[in-house]
């Protein structure tokens, strides 16, 4: 059988040999003849489950994980015995009948009791562990992230306005000149007969204001970014430990 160090059994991990997690070691016994781990009671995870008995023989440890050579279903079926610490040759004998194993030891079976001085500075909690606990606090950890805060849209539309433009415009008008007969016009002026009726014709014109549009870019619009800095103060929970001591004594002091 291999032997096993108590204080390295207790809270490790129990798979079986199919790699199953079955649970958790809860206690080591030990034998009462050599003091060697015999037995363990694996703890499932099951609130108020009993632990089950699951035998050393032919365990080994790998990695750091005890694996055993039985099945999660078959732990999970096994005995429970109410031992109080501490198991007799019979309960011994039920448990190795179950898990189908004989009597290994030259003159019978020898009781089994719960390993109690496996370390120094037992945790009463879980495992072993040191002489010495760590005490442990959280800190905020700030940071920033990314995220879309909102989208600008450029966009352009069609208004109408009225505006006034001054535009010169010209027009005729009929101007009556008279001139006296001289020697230039003297001929005209009697070429004619002497008392006739007679009409002159003269055609006006003028100017009148046309209105039109005509369409020309006058400028180019787009979207630009940049980013403002500024400061916000975050606040969360964090949890430390406190140590704290119950010395009955009175005797302790703090260094």
């Amino acid at each position: 059988m291999t032997q096993f160090d108590p204080s390295t059994l207790s809270g490790a991990t129990v798979r079986s040999a199919s790699g199953d997690k079955i649970g958790t070691v809860a206690q080591v016994y030990v034998d009462d003849r050599t003091s060697q781990p015999e037995w363990v009671t694996v703890k499932a995870g099951r609130l108020g489950a009993k632990e089950s008995f699951v035998p050393l023989a032919a365990s080994r440890f790998d990695g750091g994980e005890l694996v055993v050579d039985a099945s999660k279903k078959e732990v999970s079926a096994a005995p429970k015995i109410d031992d109080e610490g501490h198991l007799s040759e019979q309960d011994e004998a039920e448990i190795y009948r179950y898990y189908g194993i004989s009597d290994r030891r030259a003159g019978g079976n020898a009781a089994a009791g719960v390993e109690t001085n496996a370390a120094v500075g037992r945790d009463a909690s879980g495992p072993n562990t040191d002489d010495a606990m760590t005490r442990s606090e959280e800190h905020l950890v700030a940071g920033t992230e990314q995220i879309e805060a909102g989208r600008a849209r450029l966009r352009k539309y069609v208004v109408t306005e009225t505006q006034r433009v001054d535009v010169p415009v010209s027009h005729e008008e009929v101007r009556l000149e008279r001139e006296p007969i001289t020697d230039a016009n003297r001929d005209a002026a009697y070429s004619g007969g002497e008392i006739t009726d007679e009409e002159h014709e003269l055609t006006l014109r003028a100017e009148r204001p046309v209105v039109s549009t005509e369409t020309e870019p006058v400028e180019r619009v787009r979207l630009g970014k940049e980013t403002v800095t500024g400061r916000e103060t975050v606040s969360g929970e964090v949890r430390k430990e406190q140590v704290e001591l119950d010395d009955p004594t009175g005797t302790a002091r703090d260094r």
